[in-house]
């Protein structure tokens, strides 16, 4: 239950006493260490791969200690609110976390439906924040002391030193900063999309948000009776849909992502005095890897991705042979949980930000982003993954995001609910995206153009796939055409062995390789191969001195990895295993530059 902006808050955080959420779904990790982002939305519903948090107030919400309280005062300051006062609000970016010495705090989250939920009153000895303030991003939530009350601010910068620090006590805070994001996220809090439900720009923005660990509501405009009483307060034309309405009553008309993003306060300001030791382009495995091992090594790093942390791993519903996860984990709570320790670290990561181009022939090298800021650098990591491959299908411009998609997130999943649908592919995406669909969907027909799935699909996945009595597997099939109407896709027309073939569906999935993300290098001069997957090592460096580091690009100081590097392998772990290799090659380039106590130039080598 819940109250106007103006009453008294309830409390619904916390039914029969219990902990914050809802939800009674098990998980495989019963120490949840889940994700900052990459959690569900409020919308997502049984699909949520996260733990229940009815038996976790002790973890959100810890007691500390008196001489836990006495070691946290040397990373921050003391302060002082009267009773009534303000001490942070949602929206606003916070001084830091803060812990309690006296008085009593009352935290309450906002919804843009105008409802105003008690989450906690806390009292000394407990801290305040959650997992934004380890960036110094805005606030998700509301506090003001009810009494007089003195407390501990820490800064960003001083909570990430404290959590290295005390490796034990930091623990519990990251744990409790984590739990407190993921309930926030089952709650609902934050801005309301408003829309209708099968709208590909609406889908779009629900996967952003979900995929960036953000709070969010969805609400269907032709069947949710909020949306009734949110539309007589907005006058909006059919063009203006998806509305996004924010907390602060701002109102986004069919926004872009980086509309939403920079209403959120999510993108951070670059200081163009600093120069970086590393600039990951890339927050997939391999660039996320980089970032936490480079971060926590003491190298200053910047990280950038254009949508969100996890690239393409990020969108696979489970990774069963991913070393230590013998049950297997999701891309994106794997993406998640190295995305929340590359910033506890300090690794500075811009998400959504994209590259304009990348200027080689500078010393230090300078990464210029889409709205024209220069980040200077005196490395740089290309980890930009490869793009989703549109194959040359007939009508398949008409149905992108109106029934045909390139990934299988639990968006899509309820979506396709009790339906029959197509899925195109025969890697080890499309078997995961298959095997996850075919427990949501009537039927899979999994289409390949090929005599079978053994050349190109890890074993368990076969297997797994001819196990299922749902899922059909169509060889030596492509697809030909698209049909539909004004709703979207309704036919998907093939080509088979046997003559042609249709199948009357209004979802297709497409898994059909990927193109390297590379067009942001085109003034760098960086050697690619006939594939335009970026070279590296003696590759790059033919008719050169040997020794130049395996993941060096033919430009010194620029480095690839992952997806995106020429002759890799196009696996997970093989990912991250080089976004670890790379930052030792980067302290040695680093090492020899300091020797001769300049930063070498960076043309590239002729």
């Amino acid at each position: 239950m819940s109250t106007g902006m103006s009453g008294e808050p309830s409390n619904d955080f916390f039914p029969a006493g219990m902990a914050w959420g809802p939800r009674d779904t098990p998980h495989e990790d019963p120490n949840i260490m889940p994700t900052a982002v990459g959690a569900p939305s409020v919308s997502g519903g049984e699909e949520a791969p996260f733990s229940p948090l009815q038996t976790r107030a002790h973890q959100m919400f810890p007691l500390l200690t008196e001489s836990e309280v006495e070691r946290m005062r040397r990373f921050g300051t003391i302060e002082r609110w009267k009773a009534g006062e303000a001490m942070f609000t949602m929206g606003d970016v916070g001084k830091g976390m803060v812990v309690v010495l006296k008085g009593l705090v009352r935290i309450n989250r906002r919804d843009a439906l105008g409802h105003v939920h008690l989450i906690i009153d806390q009292p000394p000895g407990q801290f305040l924040a959650e997992i934004a303030q380890l960036s110094g991003k805005p606030c998700l939530v509301d506090g003001y002391a009810l009494e007089d009350v003195e407390g501990i601010v820490i800064p960003p910068e001083r909570l990430r030193a404290l959590i290295i620090a005390e490796a034990e006590l930091g623990e519990r805070i990251m744990r409790a900063l984590i739990l407190r994001r993921v309930g926030l996220i089952e709650k609902g809090s934050g801005p309301v999309l408003l829309g209708k439900s099968t709208d590909g720009k609406l889908i779009a923005l629900q996967g952003f948000l979900r995929r960036n660990g953000y709070p969010h509501t969805v609400i269907d405009a032709c069947a949710d009776p909020d949306a009734i009483a949110l539309l007589e307060r907005i006058s909006a034309s059919k063009a203006d849909f998806p509305l996004v309405i924010c907390p602060d009553g701002t109102v986004l008309r069919a926004p872009d992502e980086n509309q939403v993003a920079t209403q959120l306060g999510w993108l951070p300001e670059f200081d163009s005095a600093h120069i970086y030791d590393v600039a990951v382009v890339g927050a997939g495995p391999a660039g996320l890897a980089t970032a936490v091992y480079a971060a926590s090594e003491g190298l200053s790093v910047a990280v950038f991705d254009c949508r969100a942390p996890g690239g393409q791993a990020g969108a696979s519903s489970r990774i069963e042979n991913y070393l230590g996860f013998p049950t297997g984990i999701s891309g994106q709570a794997l993406a998640g949980r190295a995305f929340v320790q590359a910033q506890k670290f300090g690794a500075h990561i811009a998400i959504p930000s994209e590259i304009k181009s990348l200027h080689c022939d500078r010393s230090p090298i300078q990464v210029e982003l889409a709205n024209g800021t220069l980040v200077s650098t005196r490395t740089v990591v290309i980890a930009s993954g490869a793009a989703y491959r549109r194959p040359a299908i007939e009508g398949l411009e008409r149905f992108e995001g109106r029934g045909t998609y390139y990934w299988a997130s639990p968006v899509e999943a309820k979506l396709c609910k009790d339906s029959e649908v197509v899925l195109v592919g025969g890697g080890n995406s499309a078997g995961q995206a298959a095997v996850y669909l075919a427990s949501h969907c009537v039927h899979v027909h999994l289409l390949i153009r090929g005599a079978g799935l053994a050349a190109s699909m890890s074993r368990y996945l076969v297997d797994r796939i001819a196990s299922l009595p749902n899922v059909t597997l169509h060889t030596h099939t492509q697809i030909s055409s698209l049909e539909g109407d004004d709703r979207g896709l309704t036919a998907v027309n093939c080509k088979t062995a046997d003559g042609p073939l249709s199948f009357p569906v209004r979802h297709l999935f497409l898994f059909t390789g990927a193109d390297p993300n590379t067009s942001w290098l085109s003034g760098c001069n960086v050697s690619v191969d006939r594939k335009g997957f970026v070279l590296t090592g003696p590759e790059a460096h033919e008719g050169q001195e040997p020794g130049a580091p395996a993941l060096e690009t033919s430009v010194p100081g620029v480095f690839a990895i992952g997806d995106v590097r020429s002759a890799s392998t196009k696996r997970v772990a093989a990912a991250v295993g080089e976004g670890a290799a790379v930052v030792a090659q980067i302290h040695g380039l680093l090492a020899a530059r300091q020797e001769l106590d300049v930063d070498a130039p960076c043309a590239a080598r002729v």
